[in-house]
């Protein structure tokens, strides 16, 4: 009886220890299948904030590591500077545009002038007609009287008269002939004078150069000025903060990095030989080195498409620079394999560059990529 109570205790310790066993390779299995990395880090969209305009800052509510909103004051630049090139634009603006509303009544002048003087030549021209009708009656009187004087059927009287209406005539038609001249003259002075206050005035309305240029000067002001107002673009933690009350800011220069919280994601970096196992969709889960026991799930977004290549760049002299090699030794390279995070367990904080071990779970690219239920187990910390 004790031999076989001691056998059947044999056989159950056994038995568990096989178990145990069993489940440890199967796990083991697991991450044999599954292509892993402890060659992984996490990242995020690092947005660098220059100012567009150049000046001292006067205030700065901000403080190193502060989480800030999209629309919060980063920081504000003296605007005095400024607000006095806005109020000068504006004053050049307003004095353009009384030129221009100067100049356009020019125009309406010289057009107006323009006008009288057509009707000047009109009137003249209709003045020689007059004449010239005028003209022929009195020169046939006058002819007539003429004929007539010598057989005394008509009186020297009235031959003097006819001879005087037919002078007046005559010198009214050189007068209405000079008259026509002259306003001919005078019209072609006023199409000048019009065509001149067109030129100086240019365009109309919106699409005078002046104005334009102008109205250009008074938006880049008030740009300007909005621009000593720096807001935060997006969500996001302002991180190695170095400014202070008083730095000169200059534009276009980076001043402050700021992280973006709504795009952290993962990348980790599979050895050459994995990457046939790796399609986009499949389910990934990251164990981070400050967070070993609550491991973040993701899913596989892309594969990168090719790495820099050492051997083969310029060396000395623009010669090929290559590296030796040792023929038994061969080393796999490594290609970036995007992961977007899905889940993140409760108590963890994503930080730009921590490592991380990434597991991939090939053949789950068809599953439902709702992971908020996904218990997932870390990576064994021999692995880590």
């Amino acid at each position: 009886m004790g031999d076989d109570k001691k056998r059947k205790t044999y056989l159950a310790t056994g038995a568990v220890v096989l178990i145990a066993i069993a489940l440890v390779l199967l796990k083991y299995w697991d991450y044999v299948v599954n292509p892993w990395t402890r060659d992984g880090q996490v990242w995020a969209n690092v947005i660098q904030i220059a100012p567009r305009v150049s000046g001292p800052i006067v205030d700065l509510p901000i403080k190193d590591n502060q989480f800030v909103k999209a629309g919060d004051l980063l920081f504000q630049i003296d605007p005095r500077t400024y607000q006095a090139a806005l109020e000068q634009a504006k004053a050049q603006l307003d004095e353009t545009s009384n030129q221009f509303a100067s100049l356009s009544e020019q125009v309406l002048a010289a057009a107006a002038a323009v006008e009288a003087s057509r009707h000047a030549v009109t009137q003249a021209s209709s003045g020689i007609k007059e004449t010239e009708s005028d003209l022929a009656r009195d020169r046939a009187e006058y002819k007539r009287q003429d004929e007539m004087l010598p057989r005394k059927a008509t009186s020297v009287k009235a031959y003097q008269q006819a001879k005087a209406t037919y002078q007046v005539t005559v010198q009214q038609r050189r007068t209405a002939q000079a008259g026509l001249g002259q306003s001919k003259a005078n019209l072609a002075q006023a199409q000048a004078n019009l065509a001149e206050a067109k030129a100086n005035l240019g365009a109309v309305d919106n699409e005078n150069p002046q104005i334009r240029a102008a109205k250009a000067a008074f938006q880049q002001a008030e740009l300007n000025l909005e621009f000593t107002t720096v807001l935060a673009p997006v969500d996001g933690y302002v991180t190695n903060l170095l400014l202070r009350l008083g730095s000169q800011m200059v534009a276009n220069q980076p001043a402050i990095a700021l992280v973006d919280v709504n795009s952290y994601w993962i990348d980790g970096y599979f050895r050459e030989n994995y990457i046939d196992r790796i399609e986009a969709g499949d389910r990934v889960v990251a164990t981070l080195m400050s967070y070993r026991d609550k491991p973040v799930i993701g899913r596989v977004e892309s594969i990168a498409w090719g790495i820099a290549q050492q051997d083969g760049s310029t060396g000395f002299q623009l010669l090929p620079s290559i590296s030796p090699t040792f023929e038994w030794i061969r080393l796999a390279q490594r290609l970036p394999v995007r992961v977007r995070i899905t889940e993140v367990p409760e108590g963890v904080v994503l930080r730009v560059g921590t490592t991380c071990s990434v597991l991939v779970e090939t053949g789950t690219a068809g599953e439902d990529g709702d992971d908020s239920d996904v218990s997932a187990t870390p990576v064994p910390r021999a692995l880590q």
